[in-house]
């Protein structure tokens, strides 16, 4: 399997959707992604609480059990990195162990706060952020290991220190830059300004920029991630279940048995039952 490094460098834009666990994972290898993203925004609502409550081990532990399910490349969104400049080096060594193909550092104050969650960032000197994107590349044991400097200062600054803040991780040799824009106008700005490849992440994929993924692949968003919208449709999903069910235990929208094979297949429960068939249960 072509590592994601490889997928940037050769191939079209690499689509990586949200997943939390791996049935999420295993449905999105089906649906022909290239590539997986272990969002924090939504690994913290989906533990009711917050992005700024999560743990590097627990995002890791996360990683090893989608790892387990599918080899697609996998990405890890790591807030502001569990620390200042030396915490890189455990951060990325365990980040690699635990088989993540990229991660994604941002330049937020920690311990984060909830209000990055309604708009208001805290972030800290650039020169801080590229310490800790310098080291972080430092400390990699793979060139295939990528890293993603992030900064939401189009929205919390201004356009202009975005761009200078980008261009300082990228001299302190961040591998992909992740800005924001909020539209399309914004989105060729960035790119007119900063080398490829340039990383997209937005919810509800690329509907709110008006432009179409082979329009961001040709000026330089070589990763486009859509990170909330699996969570937000479960979400609705169960809500609308539950509800059903308080009723009656009864949901009309859903055939459980057709439902529950399509699980089976996908999980390979028949490969499964084949090996005990071969040995454990060869006499039945």
């Amino acid at each position: 399997m072509q590592s994601l490094k490889s997928r940037l460098e050769r191939g079209p834009a690499v689509l990586a959707p949200l997943v939390l666990n791996p049935l999420m994972a295993k449905l999105a290898a089906a649906a022909g992604f290239p590539a997986l993203y272990l969002g924090g925004g939504a690994s913290g609502y989906a533990n009711c609480f917050l992005e700024a409550n999560l743990t590097l081990t627990e995002m890791c532990e996360q990683a090893i059990q989608i790892r387990a399910a599918t080899a697609l490349p996998l990405i890890l969104d790591a807030a502001g990195g569990w620390g200042d400049p030396m915490h890189m080096h455990r951060t990325v060594a365990t980040a690699e162990a635990a088989g993540f193909a990229a991660i994604e550092i941002e330049d937020q104050y920690l311990p984060k706060r909830a209000h990055h969650h309604i708009g208001l960032e805290h972030m800290i000197e650039k020169e801080l952020m590229a310490a800790k994107v310098r080291e972080a590349v430092a400390v990699r044991r793979s060139p295939e290991f990528l890293i993603i400097a992030r900064s939401n200062a189009v929205r919390a600054s201004d356009m202009d220190d975005a761009l200078t803040r980008a261009e300082a991780y990228k001299k302190a040799g961040a591998d992909i830059l992740l800005l924001s824009p909020r539209n399309a106008d914004e989105a060729r700005l960035i790119a007119e300004r900063l080398p490829p490849p340039l990383m997209f992440l937005g919810a509800g994929g690329l509907r709110r920029l008006g432009l179409s993924v082979d329009e961001m692949a040709a000026l330089g968003y070589r990763l486009l991630v859509d990170a909330q919208t699996p969570l937000l449709a479960a979400y609705k999903a169960w809500k609308a279940c539950y509800a059903a069910l308080a009723g009656g235990l009864d949901d009309p929208s859903i055939e459980p048995q057709a439902i529950q094979d399509e699980i089976h297949e996908t999980i390979g429960l028949d490969r499964l039952l084949q090996v005990e068939r071969q040995t454990v249960e060869s006499g039945r």
